[in-house]
């Protein structure tokens, strides 16, 4: 699960110039653990002269007036956004990238696999309904309760308006040089990266976090499988491009993609291990096995932990066990609503 971390340098308003041309930006994420995400400008790459903007931050004041300043450090105005590449449809990632289009006319490119997510949205008009199902399904139906008491609905589907341009794996071509698009499910269905593979950068999105390890099993849309071996998959084919600087969205730049994949997978092979042996020899829902891990750097017990980051970590534990069924180490029924694994070995 997303884990909270001090704020740290990499969080501080301003603009860090990766290499020429590289800019990344720190907006801020009011009342949120994360504390900022990581929008990058480039120039030199749209042929019209404006800059393409990878990630759109969160429609707040706050990150609008951080943007607006970062852009005059580099000589440049909001006008110049002609292109907005987003990872995926988080609101921190995605409703000021949809202000933006209003404001500037820029375009927005989202992931294909979104639109189920996106019209689950609209649908639903909610962000929980999903993660709150899996709860109830998981046996916390409490905690589902207290989750939906303390976070009502605020949703506006006009944050999530649809993308002018739906992205699948591909190169985008412009004048100045190229990005491949290379879809990642996993965090989300439609989760894509951009790799600049002249250049040697991926701009990581929440896929590949130097610090953290992004949120599994909690999206707008049904899965319609399971995430984390989607995710798995999707670490594993960041091995099969050649090494590139790691550009995330939250946390700082780091040199090697290759080094922090290798981490993320270890750490969910422990994962998995750690949820296979809290199941023990019974037959237990998640939210169970959940309150028998430990939780985050510090370990901690599931029941210390705040409403929302309980939900992220059942979720979590979830996948996790999804992912030893389809290793055929667990078995799964459902009775009453409710899932319930059996180790088989």
């Amino acid at each position: 699960m997303a884990t909270r971390f001090d704020q740290g340098p990499w969080a501080t308003a301003g603009v860090q110039t990766v290499q020429p041309g590289v800019h990344r930006v720190p907006l801020p994420l009011p009342n949120d653990g994360l504390h900022a995400v990581n929008v990058y400008l480039l120039e030199g790459l749209a042929d019209d002269g404006g800059l393409v903007m990878i990630d759109g931050g969160w429609a707040v004041p706050e990150a609008r007036k951080a943007l607006e300043e970062a852009l005059t450090a580099i000589g440049r105005d909001l006008g110049d956004i002609s292109h907005i590449l987003v990872t995926h449809i988080h609101r921190d990632h995605y409703t000021q990238a949809v202000e933006l289009r209003r404001l500037l006319g820029a375009r927005v490119y989202l992931g294909a696999g979104e639109r189920p997510g996106l019209e689950l949205l609209n649908e639903l008009r909610g962000g929980l309904s999903t993660a709150l199902r899996t709860l109830r399904q998981a046996g916390a139906g409490e905690l589902a309760d207290r989750v939906r008491a303390a976070y009502p609905d605020s949703y506006d589907p006009a944050d999530w308006e649809a993308p002018d341009r739906w992205l699948d794996a591909e190169t985008l071509r412009f004048g100045g040089g190229e990005l491949k698009v290379v879809p990642t499910p996993g965090h989300t269905r439609g989760h894509v990266v951009f790799l600049d593979e002249r250049r040697g950068l991926l701009f990581s999105g929440d896929h590949v976090l130097p610090r953290i390890t992004p949120s599994i099993g909690f999206e707008p849309a049904a899965p319609g499988g399971r995430p984390l071996a989607a995710y798995l998959d999707s670490l594993r084919l960041m091995t099969r491009h050649a090494d590139a600087r790691l550009l995330p969205a939250h946390g700082p730049v780091a040199d090697s993609t290759h080094t922090r994949v290798a981490e993320l997978l270890a750490h969910h092979d422990d994962r998995l291990h750690r949820t296979l042996a809290a199941l023990g020899d019974g037959t237990h829902d998640a939210f169970t096995v959940a309150r028998r891990l430990p939780w985050t750097r510090r370990e901690r017990r599931l029941d210390d932990l705040d409403a929302l980051n309980q939900m992220l970590a059942v979720n979590e534990t979830v996948a996790h066990l999804d992912v030893l069924v389809l290793r055929g180490d667990a078995a799964v029924t459902r009775a009453d609503g409710v899932d319930r694994y059996t180790r088989t070995r």
